[in-house]
């Protein structure tokens, strides 16, 4: 049978959304916006230790609450690396390559959402106690972190299909990226 590659990435990102719905929004709220993503994308990729969150777990609300990038770029940016390094065999590529893969996902944030700040998508200041829980009361953490982390693995997971992730870094390799400065001797 012959699968159109738009359906099967269509199929792989509702997979990965229908996925991350489940995992976010478990009562028992284990796992955060980093945390899913990069469960999520590692299931949808089929990368080792799928389950394990806990590379990701310190990254929630912008890393340790800071409000900085939100979890769900971060996290998808653990497993867009993994994936990168087991795909190609050169470690600078695989870096480059997982590099434009997340810079592509923060300028999809920037445009969507206005920014990819969490503090700036949440409107909440996570670091304090009162901050923190005025945003889990206030339920936005179910439909507008929601829909960051499933734009964040619907963009991403149908990477899983190498012919996905060829086009992608051939599309995305035509774009300007600074080069990398050597790191300098020490005296």
């Amino acid at each position: 049978m012959n699968i159109d590659p738009g359906t099967m990435a269509s199929q792989a990102a509702d997979a990965a959304t229908r996925r991350a719905r489940e995992l976010f929004l478990d009562d028992r709220n284990l796992s955060g916006c980093a945390e899913t993503a990069f469960v999520v994308l590692k299931e949808a990729f089929g990368l080792p230790e799928a389950a394990d969150s806990s590379p990701a777990m310190a990254l929630n609300g912008g890393v340790a609450y800071s409000g900085g990038t939100c979890g769900a770029v971060t996290g998808a940016a653990l497993a867009v690396g993994m994936l990168a390094e087991r795909r190609i065999v050169d470690h600078g590529e695989a870096k480059r390559a997982a590099r434009l893969l997340t810079a592509d996902l923060l300028a999809a944030f920037e445009t969507g959402f206005g920014s990819s700040a969490c503090r700036e998508l949440t409107g909440s200041d996570l670091r304090t106690a009162a901050g923190h829980r005025a945003f889990i009361e206030s339920g936005i953490w179910r439909d507008r972190c929601m829909r960051q982390i499933e734009v964040a693995v619907a963009r991403l997971a149908p990477l899983a299909a190498e012919a996905a992730w060829d086009a992608a870094i051939e599309a995305l390799a035509a774009l300007e990226e600074p080069e990398a400065v050597p790191t300098p001797p020490s005296p």
